[in-house]
């Protein structure tokens, strides 16, 4: 009989160089347990690298660098594609990504239609914020990070720096997805973007 360490070896070899591995990827080849345990010794015998509770990926490695690990957006995406559930930047995270912030933030915040979940990989913390699927109702690739952006902000208090570089973004989201998303976004953000855009408007016939 073949062995769950045997079979698990077998779909590894199908994989490349840098894939994550899940426990969950084996399901069918064996009990949770032996499925873990077999990993636990791919691990120790080098042919995995764990990166966090739950999460392997098959070791790549650079003559220059050495062994390349997957950033954790990368384990983000593959983890949310992996449990089939949707995911959005947020708070510092969201207004790092849209240049609102210079500050790399060490937690990488999500909301998701799936459960919420933390996840530490390395010295970086993934976390999972279950939220109402209204949230990620949004369309706009802009305008959607840029609601989720603002929602850490105090409004009444951006300098004209960040108005003018959040003013910018706004004009670069097709109007369509724009119109869609201030019809969900939340009323403080919606009133704050309308008033910007008129202003700008307001400005060019001045």
């Amino acid at each position: 009989m073949i062995s769950v360490q045997q079979h698990i070896n077998t779909q590894l070899a199908k994989k490349q160089a840098g894939d994550l591995v899940f426990p969950t990827d084996f399901r069918g080849d064996g009990t949770e347990v032996a499925i873990k345990q077999a990993l636990s010794r791919l691990s120790r015998s080098g042919k995995l690298t764990r990166l966090a509770h739950g999460i392997y990926f098959i070791p790549k490695t650079d003559p220059l660098l050495g062994t390349v690990y997957p950033s954790p957006e990368e384990v983000a995406k593959m983890l949310a594609q992996k449990e089939k559930v949707n995911i959005r930047p947020a708070g510092a995270y969201a207004l790092h990504k849209l240049g609102l912030s210079t500050q790399v933030p060490t937690k990488l915040v999500y909301i998701t239609d799936g459960p919420s979940r933390l996840i530490r990989v390395g010295k970086t913390t993934i976390q999972f914020k279950a939220t109402a699927n209204k949230k990620l109702a949004t369309k706009g690739s802009i305008s959607s990070l840029l609601i989720q952006a603002l929602e850490e902000l105090n409004l009444q208090e951006l300098d004209e720096k960040t108005t003018q570089k959040i003013l910018e973004l706004l004009k670069k989201e097709k109007p369509k997805l724009l119109k869609h998303d201030l019809t969900i976004a939340p009323a403080r953000i919606h009133d704050f973007i309308v008033k910007l855009l008129k202003q700008a408007t307001d400005d060019r016939v001045a």
